[in-house]
């Protein structure tokens, strides 16, 4: 075993103490006072004296470092004064020294931690701000127009409170997906979760994108002909959600003549894969680890030309999430995108 610094510390020192005080003591009688001191009596004494000085020595080394260390908790504002203890505060420097980079090592983890936090709540609000701030302009804008005395005007009237609708509708929805939002991260949503059959949904998403398709000439479909119903547990309604977001923005960045593809297989442990995968422009990788995040846009002044809340991917994360299932991403600049996510068969 390695003896603890200090005890090799104390012990040599209580050595040199010793050879001095006996030897000293027993030079003083026989030098001054000519007193012949017995061999057996010199020896006990030298090891009660060595042993004295040596449990002296220690405890009072462990003490001056007990209260160093203490004092160093109490003017530290990010140390803890109570997870500190004689316990935890060996004597031995080199051990104490490894505890205190090892609370050093995690404190900067949390700093890190708290820092990354602080700059996700900054970019949060900046972006909230500024998706509730322009169709609440526009609105506004419509309106003091109208009061000015453009509601004389029929036409100039209809257009314009049919455009400061669309800009109450898109508060509207910025307004409940936030709402869903903070209720899938409270576990406040109650999900009703019974079997049901998803190729059925997904055709039936399928016609309700149809018009929607057309107008852009591309083509959604199911990768092959499926024979038989495949049915999964879940809240329908909330995967349908998940469904119609991905289709979405596949069609949002999906390329004109492109071509969306659903396709639904199993995997391991029971579960149902279902991939939407488009051939659009795809995502960069350094934009990938982000993309689930409420609000992050890949092409900012792009994609809020195109509208939406920007949620939508938050969304879909949150109520996989919230079926204790997993979704995934994988894509290449320039070739498309392909989400995956899974459900438990039915």
């Amino acid at each position: 075993m390695k003896i603890k610094k200090t005890y090799a510390f104390a012990f040599i020192t209580s050595v040199l103490f010793t050879l001095l005080t006996v030897g000293g003591f027993s030079f003083l009688l026989y030098f001054k006072y000519t007193i012949v001191i017995d061999l057996e009596v010199t020896l006990y004494s030298t090891v009660i004296v060595f042993f004295m000085f040596f449990i002296v020595l220690q405890k009072r080394v462990e003490q001056f470092i007990y209260k160093r260390v203490l004092k160093i908790y109490e003017e530290v504002s990010l140390l803890d004064i109570n997870n500190l203890s004689r316990t935890n505060v060996t004597p031995d420097i080199e051990s104490l020294s490894k505890e205190m980079q090892k609370f050093a090592e995690d404190k900067q983890l949390e700093i890190e931690s708290l820092n990354e936090r602080e700059t996700y709540r900054r970019e949060f609000l900046g972006n909230i701000s500024h998706e509730l701030k322009t169709p609440l302009f526009t609105v506004q804008g419509y309106i003091l127009t109208l009061i000015e005395g453009a509601a004389e005007d029929k036409d100039i009237r209809d257009r314009y409170l049919e455009r400061a609708n669309i800009g109450v509708e898109r508060l509207t929805s910025i307004v409940k997906d936030l709402d869903m939002i903070s209720k899938l991260e409270t576990n406040d949503l109650n999900l009703n979760i019974q079997p049901f059959n998803c190729l059925e949904m997904i055709q039936n998403i399928f016609d309700l994108f149809d018009m929607k398709i057309k107008k852009k000439n591309m083509t959604l479909r199911f990768d092959k002909l499926y024979e038989f119903p495949i049915f999964v547990m879940g809240d329908a309604a909330k995967i349908k959600q998940v469904l119609i977001n991905l289709i979405v923005n596949s069609i949002k960045y999906g390329k004109i003549g492109g071509i969306i593809m659903v396709s639904i297989g199993s995997t391991r442990g029971n579960k149902i894969a279902i991939k939407v995968k488009d051939n659009g422009e795809g995502i960069k990788k350094e934009n990938i680890g982000r993309i689930f995040e409420r609000f992050y846009r890949v092409d900012k002044s792009r994609s809020r030309d195109q509208g939406g809340s920007g949620l939508g991917l938050s969304i879909v994360k949150h109520i996989i999430e919230a079926h204790k299932q997993t979704i995934t991403l994988e894509s290449e600049y320039g070739k498309g995108s392909e989400f995956t996510f899974t459900l438990k068969r039915a």
